[in-house]
């Protein structure tokens, strides 16, 4: 694997709030649950975009450990508002302005989906939403909950949308979100490209996406990251995660 630097080198622009954001695809809690929380310590994430939360079995409770076990709390989704997404975020690090979960069309017979989403502030910086997905495994509903993702950014005018698409960047519903918005590990390459499988990374179905506004810094698997082993990725879930580097513009003044 190609190591990772700590940390996209890059002059702050001027007034600009920088955000880290991690989305993870965790699999139920099925794997490791010392090795995940591990990995998303070493991140450091101010958000961190989950899919696969338990959903079935005490879906609060599991969700409450994972924040705990991560020095986070949770802001948005999981369980039954969400189906599965979850928004935590680090205290203090975004001023939470209001939640827009929502519960998706579901087709007989497919699981149900769902959206985790947060209208948030840094400090000082300009209102942004930050939406979790985890998109569908049939074809045609998969597109329709890609466009569903781009009415979902009506919230406000800067937004990010990071999960787990079960789509390869060729596909019709990834084209269509990133003829709108940044993929961010295109607009600024940064650790490794490949999402799944963690013992033998192929495909890229997992992302970052940014409306135009927000820069992105950098964009990818942590590998090399300190505090972040090969072996706690291959342990912790069947995904890699994936962490951004992204700055928000400053709130404007009202004249």
């Amino acid at each position: 694997m190609t190591a990772a630097p700590a940390a996209p080198v890059r002059p702050p622009s001027p007034g600009a709030r920088r955000l880290r954001l991690l989305s993870y695809n965790v699999r139920s809690l099925r794997d490791d649950r010392r090795a995940l929380a591990r990995v998303i310590r070493a991140c450091e994430p101010d958000l961190v975009c989950v899919q696969e939360s338990p959903r079935y079995w005490r879906p609060e409770g599991q969700a409450a450990w994972l924040a705990r076990s991560t020095g986070t709390t949770v802001l948005a989704g999981g369980g039954r508002t969400a189906a599965g997404p979850l928004l935590l975020g680090r205290p203090g690090a975004v001023d939470l302005l209001g939640v827009h979960d929502r519960l998706l069309p579901k087709t007989r017979g497919l699981h149900a989906r769902g959206f985790a989403t947060a209208l948030l502030r840094l400090p000082g910086g300009a209102p942004f939403s930050v939406t979790s997905c985890h998109l569908s495994l049939n074809p045609e509903e998969r597109y329709g909950q890609f466009e569903l993702l781009l009415d979902q950014l009506a919230i406000a005018e800067l937004g990010i949308v990071a999960g787990d698409f079960n789509e390869h960047p060729d596909g019709p519903g990834w084209e269509l979100l990133a003829s709108r918005l940044q993929d961010g590990h295109v607009a600024a390459p940064w650790g490794g490209e490949f999402t799944s499988v963690p013992e033998r990374p192929y495909q890229r179905i997992d992302a970052v996406f940014a409306t135009p506004g927000i820069t992105v810094l950098g964009c990818g698997v942590p590998h090399g990251l300190p505090g972040v082993t090969e072996a706690d990725l291959r342990a912790a879930t069947d995904h890699l995660p994936v962490l951004a580097f992204l700055e928000i513009p400053e709130r404007q003044s009202v004249a």
